[in-house]
Order: structure tokens, then sequence, then C-alpha cells
């Protein structure tokens, strides 16, 4: 059965991002692109079914990793209300402004996935929105070990989480909490 996680990396003090919408920093982190939390991440992504992600995520992706061909097999979910560059991939740009419309995304996310997990990359919006309609499963962060002051929020909203697991791996303390639901 499908679970729909958020895996992803942030700051101590709860940032996906930093104020300019980069990553620059998370790269910074001594051992960020080795090792143990790297090889779990990588490991989660290659068997993930779907992917769900916003546009300032994939415009970082866009200016990071080229202009094609999009770097995951998965189906894609590129949520947004503008118009973004096409590339090469199985993308699919949608908006979801109301519930219903989330869950109905979701829903094909799901048939998409076929029994694999669903990633949500980012952000922290997507997340909650998907936490507080019942419909994400767990939330894995790797915490690195550095503070950004302001920047996009790991969660934007309430979400009440129960741990799972917590581990040491090289710079990062890696967190798993099940989404409490109801």
């Amino acid at each position: 059965m499908s679970r729909t996680v958020y895996e992803t990396a942030t700051s101590l003090d709860g940032f996906i991002a930093d104020q300019d919408n980069s990553l620059d920093w998370l790269f910074a982190v001594e051992g960020a692109q080795e090792g143990e939390a790297i090889d779990s991440t990588a490991e989660f992504i290659a068997n993930a079914g779907a992917i769900v992600l916003g546009a300032t995520t994939y415009e970082w992706i866009l200016e990071h990793e080229g202009r094609g061909p999009w770097p995951y097999e998965a189906p894609t979910w590129v949520l947004t209300h503008r118009e973004l560059p096409r590339i090469e991939g199985d993308l699919r740009f949608a908006s979801a402004d109301t519930d219903e419309e989330l869950r109905y995304l979701h829903a094909e996310m799901v048939r998409a996935a076929d029994g694999r997990d669903i990633w949500v990359v980012g952000g922290g919006r997507i997340a909650a929105r998907l936490a507080r309609l019942g419909l994400l499963d767990e939330v894995s962060v790797s915490v690195a070990p550095v503070s950004l002051g302001s920047g996009a929020p790991l969660l934007d909203g309430r979400v009440q989480l129960r741990p799972l697991e917590v581990r040491l791996a090289g710079a990062f303390a890696c967190l798993r909490y099940e989404v409490v639901k109801g």
C-alpha cells in the first residue's frame, strides 16, 4: 500500500530553504553529499512511485540540475499557478486550490505509484495541507547542524506527529515521524 512521505532536509531552526529559496546552505554542511543520510534518502527516492512538489522547488531543480531530462523516473506532479518551463520527463502541472482538488490529485498519485510510496519533495505548505487532509503518512527529515534564521518553513501549519525513529548519520540527526490523523 502506498504511503505519502515528506522526505526532506531542514536547518536546526526548521527551514528547508533560506530566504532566497536556496539550498546552498545544505550542501555547505560537511558530509552533506555523502554518507548514510544521503544513501537512505537516495534509496527512498529510487523506490518512490510518484512525486509531488511545488513550483519553487521545481524551478530550483531546473536551475541546479539543468534543463533536462527530469532527473526522476517516477511520475511527478508540480503544483503551480504559473506557466513553467517544460522539460523531458513524466511531468504533470496542476493547481490544487481546494481540498477537493488536492484529494483528487492525491488519488491520481496513489494510482500512479501502484503500491510504492509517494514522495512529497517540497514544500512545507504542500506537506502541511496533505497532513491536514489526512493524506500525509510520514515526515522523514534530516536535520542539518546549521541555523538559518528565516526562510521556507519545514511545515507551513500545525501538524501533529508521533516519533518513529531517531538516528545520527554523519553530521545529520535523522528523524522519522508518523503523522497523527484525526
